[in-house]
């Protein structure tokens, strides 16, 4: 489903990707290479696939590196830079992007994560963020009495829910953002104890956020058996 093509999307590409050593020694978190293709680029084809044109990237960490890519690449958006000079977070990089920001919602991303969410949902109330069931990095073991009746690869756990890092925001939440900090912290708890944001529960969707050398090995893994690049062609 073709979102609203007026729509702009912001991605919170700023991080030093620390854990990510040492490939960020060398090149942004965001062109950190995922199934031979950077983070940043998996990210702007998602946005594409739902009609959204214009992207507004909040860059930091040798951000001369992400713009110059980005330049030789054709890939059919109109970028704008918010670029930070000293680490903003979350929250602040968000509203100092507020300046391209010129329509009444959003949508923001985190940095780090590629996934198949259907965009379209979030708009199903105003300023909601995705949330997926907690992932258990280790295997269940179900256990009757004394005895094994089955093992469970790392499944998902229904009675609690993540934040996905996904968002589509009213611009009216700016005034709500620090100018320094992180959105999940300062604004978002503020704003659930006045009943102003929505959760949109995904199951069964394909997410990561590649925070280690293990999540890149596994969202590689899983992108191809999913075949996600036919995800996004569709």
């Amino acid at each position: 489903m073709l979102l609203d093509v007026y729509v702009k999307a912001v991605i919170l590409s700023g991080g030093f990707g620390k854990r990510l050593k040492p490939i960020t020694d060398y090149v942004p978190k965001p062109l950190v290479p995922i199934y031979n293709t950077p983070v940043i680029e998996w990210q702007i084809r998602y946005f594409k696939k739902f009609g959204i044109k214009d992207i507004i990237i909040c860059a930091g960490y040798k951000s001369d590196q992400l713009v110059d890519y980005l330049a030789e690449k054709n890939l059919g958006v109109n970028i704008q830079y918010s670029i930070e000079k000293t680490p903003l977070g979350t929250g602040g990089a968000i509203k100092s992007a507020g300046k391209y920001i010129d329509k009444g919602s959003f949508y923001v991303m985190n940095g780090d994560v590629i996934t198949n969410i259907d965009l379209s949902k979030l708009k199903t109330y105003p300023n909601s963020i995705a949330v997926i069931p907690l992932r258990t990095r280790f295997g269940l073991v179900h256990i009757l009495e004394n005895k094994v009746e089955r093992f469970e690869e790392k499944p998902e756990i229904f009675n609690y829910w993540i934040n996905a890092g996904l968002y589509h925001l009213e611009k009216s939440i700016l005034k709500h953002l620090p100018r320094v900090g992180n959105i999940e912290s300062t604004a978002f708890p503020e704003l659930a104890k006045k009943g102003i944001i929505h959760a949109i529960k995904f199951t069964k969707a394909f997410w990561h956020s590649i925070d280690s050398h293990k999540d890149m090995e596994e969202c590689t893994r899983e992108m191809k058996s999913m075949q996600y690049e036919r995800f996004l062609s569709e």
